[in-house]
């Protein structure tokens, strides 16, 4: 007895390692596609594309991961600051590094390696607002989890770094489907993602409401008005497929502002019906 309880004790220990685990896959994925991207230079604007569109699939990848490090840490009473500041870490690295650097390699080949260096300096700048979005958002979470400072549980406030950095792997994958063999169209969309990955950076560091995606599908049991709405979601991927994937992410992004408009015009109504009251 006293053997066996010795070795559930020392799996058990084992156990609480899983999380960390699953949180260094996710930053592992975010460095394999840093490195797979460096071969793009060598590479001819074709292929460069392809390997965007692998890169973009390991972000996702590493999203499951970045999924089941919070729910393996829940379910093994894991949770701990030292998990959390790892998860920011590696998130920082996947969803935001990396999505950063796909975006400025892509405005150069769609230039075919050679834009006017001003188009250069500026594509940059607008990455950097990306990655600084991301570094804000994920050192702000860090400040509330330390201090435990309570929020609320169904919604983020401003865009999560790995709904932008879908959101950036969805236009990449998007573009390369549908103008991967049209150099002009692909010049003007390469100045049109970087622009949509600062914008995306501003929204990290807003205090736009975002539903939380994964929560809000679990909710589906308690209520069953929602299964429609996933259904519908689920015949847009299976009908359209590419199309259909950047449209349900561009229709995400704007639920933010649309949300936050909705509830102005909620309180400005109640408050006008009391004064009237």
């Amino acid at each position: 007895m006293k053997k066996t309880s010795s070795i559930l004790r020392s799996q058990a220990h084992f156990l609480k390692y899983i999380p960390n685990m699953l949180t260094l896959c996710n930053s592992l994925c975010g460095f394999a596609a840093i490195l797979y991207m460096m071969h793009s230079y060598k590479a001819s604007p074709a292929d460069a594309l392809d390997i965007f569109c692998v890169a973009s699939w390991v972000i996702f990848f590493a999203m499951i991961f970045d999924v089941f490090d919070g729910l393996a840490a829940r379910l093994l009473n894991a949770a701990s600051l030292h998990g959390i500041q790892m998860d920011s870490l590696s998130d920082m690295v996947t969803f935001g590094v990396t999505p950063a650097i796909m975006s400025a390699l892509f405005f150069e080949c769609c230039y075919e390696w050679a834009p006017v260096r001003w188009m250069r300096v500026l594509s940059y700048l607008l990455c950097s607002v990306y990655l600084g979005g991301a570094a804000l958002r994920l050192a702000t979470y860090n400040v509330h989890a330390t201090l435990k400072i309570k929020k609320s549980s169904d919604r983020f406030s401003g865009l999560p770094s790995p709904g932008a950095a879908a959101a950036l792997c969805v236009s990449v994958l998007f573009l390369e489907n549908r103008f991967g063999d049209n150099n002009m169209m692909l010049q003007k969309c390469g100045i049109y993602l970087v622009i949509f990955a600062a914008i995306l950076g501003l929204l990290m560091t807003s205090t736009i409401p975002y539903i939380h995606a994964g929560k809000w599908l679990m909710s589906i049991r308690r209520n069953r008005k929602k299964l429609p709405v996933v259904l519908i979601a689920v015949a847009v991927l299976v009908c359209f497929r590419m199309d259909g994937l950047a449209f349900l992410t561009a229709l995400y992004i704007a639920s933010g502002p649309i949300l936050m408009l909705f509830e102005i015009g909620q309180k400005k109504k109640i408050e006008s019906t009391e004064v009237e009251k």
